[in-house]
């Protein structure tokens, strides 16, 4: 069987076609409220706004909070999720119980609907203020023990913080991000200042590059 040349190239760009993928699609669903519980004994609640993060349609993860665009390919979000509190003895399905609980970084690449969940080192879901700028968020991180709060600086695509100096003791409270405000960052020079609760403002340099890698893994020793 003999093609003209019109029809070869019609078959040449059919199964280019074909042979493509697909482009995935990243979207967000409808904000709901869903309580948000307090308190060490978590015996009262306020409500917080969350929504999902969706990959061509299917629900990814859910997220908390405010995007914030990285470059044009990356942005980040705050992940939700729900936390099982039910007790060992609730064996019946219908008695089980769920809290949404908030917790760390997402950093989304448009181009792939890739997702992955960011390491900020001493981030508290809970009491931690934080600000975005460029690819650096600052925050106020908390000890292990929770004894104390210190002023954090971590750059996207290195393992270590850039800063991380102790701003005083912990307060505990029952508020979220109750322990500092958030940080301030100004330009030219990139400074950073925090103002922990009850405590002094203190300012920071910060001296860096933009990390061209996203995908976290890259570490920075010097």
């Amino acid at each position: 069987m003999r093609y003209t040349a019109p029809v070869l190239l019609l078959l040449a760009l059919s199964i280019s076609a074909l042979a493509a993928p697909k482009p995935k699609v990243v979207s967000f669903g409808a904000w709901m409220k869903v309580p948000f519980f307090l308190g060490p004994n978590e015996d009262h609640s306020t409500e917080i706004k969350i929504r999902a993060l969706l990959v061509d349609g299917k629900i990814k993860e859910f997220t908390t909070g405010d995007t914030h665009e990285v470059t044009d390919r990356y942005f980040v979000v705050r992940r939700a999720f729900r936390l099982n509190d039910s007790l060992p003895d609730d064996t019946d399905p219908r008695n089980h119980r769920w809290k949404w609980q908030r917790g760390g970084w997402l950093l989304v690449d448009r181009s792939t609907a890739h997702v992955t969940q960011l390491n900020i080192p001493d981030f508290d879901p809970f009491y931690s203020s934080w600000n975005w700028f460029r690819d650096y968020i600052a925050y106020c991180g908390l000890s292990d023990d929770g004894t104390k709060v210190y002023a954090m600086v971590t750059q996207i695509g290195r393992k270590k913080p850039i800063l991380k100096q102790k701003l005083g003791d912990a307060k505990n409270g029952d508020m979220p991000e109750s322990e500092c405000a958030a940080p301030h960052w100004d330009r030219s020079p990139i400074r950073v200042t925090f103002e922990p609760t009850g405590g002094q403002k203190q300012t920071f340099s910060v001296f860096g590059h933009a990390v061209d890698a996203m995908p976290v893994g890259a570490d920075d020793d010097e």
